[in-house]
């Protein structure tokens, strides 16, 4: 058989329900697991008569978002009804936006495993409204439930510039980052706050002639996990395919698939449907969307410093490792948290490690944010400068760590009252250290001997002397004295 290279191509469409109050058209308040149609009006049920009234705030939080992606936004744009049936949607059809998208032409770094970036093109992001939620747990009949019908939705849509399943997952993950920073959307993905649908196909090479696979959209994923496995099943699937069949873009229609978690394949659902398919018209209830300049200044505003960029200016500024600075900008509050105490004059390397080792931990357990420790930034730059300084040990900052969380004290005064503050006087330790020379003279000898003998007998006798201080010398300045000691 003569040799066969390959090339993925995924782009991707990115679901984002945004945090708002009520629903996209009508007044009904936004809510997880509620009781089944009781987030529900004439309005978003489809009621004869009933007219829909735009969420402004959906609206800002969409541009908002499509300028953190670099998108031009649109001085123009109007709602669509996109004409389908189905048991979910009870007006027949949903309110989107076709071929006035509110912001176009964006696109979004990310980071790949080699450390480098990649630019990723966004062709369109547009406004539209969630439909409702089929369930098929109840017996031999389905049911329906009508509280998410009129979420407001923003969809994403990228170009086909990924290339493995680790760049989409890549910049899955960074989305959720971005819009988590902006405050547009909580992201919750066991929610259905973002759920994620990969487009793949592949250019085969074969005896110098190029072929290209039917695409394939793989629907409603809502894990990272589903959406990296997804595609790489997919790319075996249709590789095997077009060997078995030859089948290639101009023989076969895009057609759309299912992942079974499961059995961790993707399965058939239907042939994919044309755009004319849904009958696209303007939505005569509704008036354009035409953003001002005055009202477009606002909403930049409110744009902050997004997540990779503050990743790596982390990495430049306070010379931290990609993994730490990673942690720390995971979230806004918590890379927020970090730079108050920084502006303190704290040690940044020593703060992101309370954070990052402590911190984080501590909040885990509390259901909570770092931030909401109840620490004041000012005092965990002082309980970093404890460090530093060798007032105290590393593992003694934990302790007051936690205690700062369980008082409004100071990091000295708890220190001081657990007793944790490391012993730097020189006299004083010149003493405990004769003492410990006189009684373990047998290492002595075995320092002196050199060898492998002498590095060992050199850390017990400092052990004997942090244990005669229960702890409290100060390794450095107890560590230079013996070494004096033991050269005379």
């Amino acid at each position: 058989m003569s040799k066969l290279d390959y090339k993925v191509l995924v782009g991707l469409e990115i679901h984002v329900q945004l945090y708002t109050r009520t629903k996209m058209f009508c007044g009904c308040a936004l809510g997880f697991a509620e009781e089944p149609n009781s987030r529900v009006c004439p309005v978003c049920l489809g009621m004869p008569g009933s007219l829909p009234v735009m969420n402004k705030q959906a609206v800002e939080y969409s541009i908002l978002a499509g300028l953190a992606l670099n998108c031009q936004i649109a001085g123009f744009t109007k709602w669509d009804r996109k004409s389908y049936y189905y048991p979910d949607l009870p007006k027949n059809y949903q309110i989107s936006q076709y071929d006035l998208p509110l912001a176009l032409n964006g696109n979004i770094e990310i980071s790949l495993a080699d450390g480098s970036l990649k630019k990723i093109r966004i062709r369109r992001a547009h406004l539209e409204e969630d439909a409702g939620k089929n369930l098929h747990t109840a017996g031999n009949f389905s049911q329906v439930d009508l509280n998410r019908a009129g979420t407001p939705l923003l969809e994403i849509v990228t170009e086909p510039d990924m290339e493995s399943a680790a760049e989409v997952r890549a910049l899955a993950e960074e989305l959720q980052r971005i819009v988590r920073y902006l405050g547009v959307s909580e992201a919750d993905m066991q929610k259905g706050h973002m759920r994620f649908e990969p487009n793949v196909n592949l250019i085969i090479t074969r005896a110098g002639q190029q072929f290209k696979t039917p695409i394939v959209e793989v629907k409603n994923l809502n894990s990272f996990r589903a959406l990296e496995n997804s595609i790489n099943y997919e790319i075996e699937r249709q590789l095997e395919r077009f060997l078995e069949t030859g089948e290639t873009m101009e023989m076969g229609n895009k057609s759309t698939r299912g992942w079974d978690d499961a059995k961790e394949v993707t399965v058939l659902q239907r042939e994919k449907e044309e755009a004319h398919d849904y009958r696209y018209f303007p939505d005569p209830d509704l008036v354009p969307v035409q953003p001002d300049e005055k009202w477009l200044i606002a909403i930049k505003n409110q744009l902050c410093e997004l997540p990779l960029k503050r990743c790596l200016r982390y990495i430049k500024e306070y010379g931290l490792s990609d993994y730490d600075a990673g942690v720390l900008t995971e979230t806004r509050a918590t890379a927020d948290f970090f730079e108050e105490a920084v502006k303190c004059n704290g040690d940044a390397k020593r703060i992101c490690n309370l954070i990052t080792q402590t911190g984080l931990k501590i909040a885990n357990e509390k259901g909570c944010k770092v931030s909401e420790l109840g620490i004041p930034p000012l005092q965990l730059a002082v309980l970093a400068q404890m460090v530093k300084e060798g007032l105290i040990s590393a593992t003694a900052s934990v302790t007051v760590f936690e205690k700062m969380t369980q008082s409004k004290s100071t990091p000295q005064q708890i220190a001081e009252s657990l007793n944790l503050l490391q012993k730097s006087d020189a006299g004083e330790l010149e003493g405990i250290i004769d003492e410990v020379l006189k009684n373990n003279q047998q290492a002595v000898e075995d320092f002196k001997s050199g060898g492998k003998k002498s590095g060992k007998a050199r850390g017990f006798l400092l052990g004997q002397v942090m244990q005669k201080t229960k702890g409290t010398a100060n390794p450095k300045v107890a560590g230079e004295i013996l070494d004096r000691k033991l050269s005379q």
